[in-house]
């Protein structure tokens, strides 16, 4: 399949299993209350871009910008953290009601609990969030990345304490050695992906990423959006969103598209089969989207989105260039948003669709118009600086003109 524009309808499932019940308002608002607890904690902006939502002739766009998180650029602490501080709580018999940063770094809690070692596999903002939280927490972690990770984001994971090293290989290889590593060393495997007898710490990630949703509904006050833009690895960030959004809205829920590289484009492939299975990205997953370079759906997540999202879009990296543009210059009044490759995809492609005649048919699925009203996640800020200045100062991956790769699977 070559890079071009690719859209198809997310299969609603067949039974009626309730998979995203797990991330509701009480879930949400326990897991805001433990990341309030750090001292750090301040919720990221929501930017209403109103020159921008006229340019392209929406009703309205928002995005919420996750590289204001902690300080770490990033959005994946959230689920890193709430999965580390539950899996101590619960090993140690602590109530949720008290999940407080200031518990779990007491004296009696850290002399009960001893050395606990967190392991991950990361292209990156997760295995920082990871490393973070155990440095917070006074524990340690071991962080493991894929092949062609930019060297800033191992140095970054590095300076956090924690023992860190790029192997030769893929993002999922690099997730089953982390779990091979995590039985021989009796370490605690803390990945967002889910597999058969891996559910809880993946359910808990989704759940911290929750925080983000709920800080985003409470901003947006009595706005309802009628279209959320979630980008997708291995779908957990978009299955939580998703999931929290259609609990907390109820029949007032928007429309959800899942969004991915070409390069790496496993939950788009999976609703395209519509066959009940699960399907993978194979062979180098070479896409600038670093973040989203994941070949296989998370089937917790997969679970959650086949009751809550509407279409899997799968795109040419150059549109993730054009949005890292479009928010970081701003456009007319509108405030700078400095946003990665990871973060900007969802920008980029409701500018491309609302503003290119040859994506009118996937401006048309997806039923944007006037009367729309678009939320976006910035998902994260420069975390490879060079190649961020590269995109946005010098014209990296610039144009999509030349590009007639048009498909509608629908």
């Amino acid at each position: 399949m070559k890079d071009g524009f690719y859209i198809a309808p997310i299969p609603r499932a067949r039974e009626n299993q309730n998979a995203r019940a797990f991330l509701n308002a009480r879930a949400a608002a326990e897991a805001l209350a433990f990341h309030r607890s750090f001292p750090a904690y301040a919720p990221t902006p929501l930017a209403r871009l109103s020159a921008l939502s006229d340019k392209l002739g929406l009703s309205g766009v928002y995005v919420k910008d996750e590289s204001f998180r902690f300080g770490l650029n990033a959005f994946k602490v959230l689920g890193a953290s709430y999965a580390v501080g539950r899996f101590i709580a619960d090993s140690l018999g602590i109530p949720k009601d008290e999940l407080r940063f200031d518990k779990l770094t007491s004296p009696g809690v850290l002399e009960s609990l001893g050395e606990v070692t967190f392991v991950t596999a990361t292209d990156g903002n997760h295995g920082r969030g990871v490393a973070w939280t155990a440095r917070m927490l006074h524990q340690k972690a071991v962080v493991y990345m894929p092949e062609g990770t930019a060297v800033e984001r191992l140095f970054n994971i590095r300076a956090l304490g924690a023992k860190a090293d790029i192997l030769p290989m893929s993002y999922d290889a690099c997730v089953r050695y982390a779990n091979e590593q995590a039985k021989k060393e009796g370490w605690i495997l803390v990945q967002d992906t889910a597999w058969e007898g891996y559910v809880q710490i993946p359910s808990l990630i989704m759940q911290g990423y929750l925080t983000m949703a709920l800080e985003t509904v409470r901003q947006l006050g009595d706005i309802i959006p009628t279209h959320v833009f979630l980008q997708a690895g291995v779908g957990s960030m978009p299955g939580a969103v998703a999931g929290f959004l259609h609990n907390y809205y109820g029949e007032k829920s928007p429309l959800v598209a899942v969004v991915e590289p070409n390069r790496a484009d496993c939950v788009f492939l999976t609703a395209r089969a519509n066959d009940g299975e699960l399907h993978h990205v194979t062979g180098k997953m070479d896409t600038m989207m670093a973040g989203l370079a994941c070949g296989t759906p998370s089937p917790l997540a997969w679970d959650v989105l086949r009751e809550t999202a509407d279409y899997a879009v799968s795109c040419p990296d150059w549109v993730s260039a054009m949005g890292m543009r479009l928010l970081g210059n701003g456009f007319g009044h509108d405030p700078q948003i400095i946003s990665g490759e990871s973060g900007a995809v969802t920008c980029g492609l409701v500018s491309a669709v609302m503003e290119r005649p040859d994506l009118a048919h996937v401006k048309d699925a997806l039923k944007l118009d006037s009367h729309s009203v678009v939320l976006c996640f910035s998902t994260e800020g420069d975390t490879d600086t060079e190649n961020y200045r590269a995109v946005v100062q010098h014209g990296k991956c610039s144009s999509g003109a030349e590009d007639t790769g048009l498909y509608d699977e629908s």
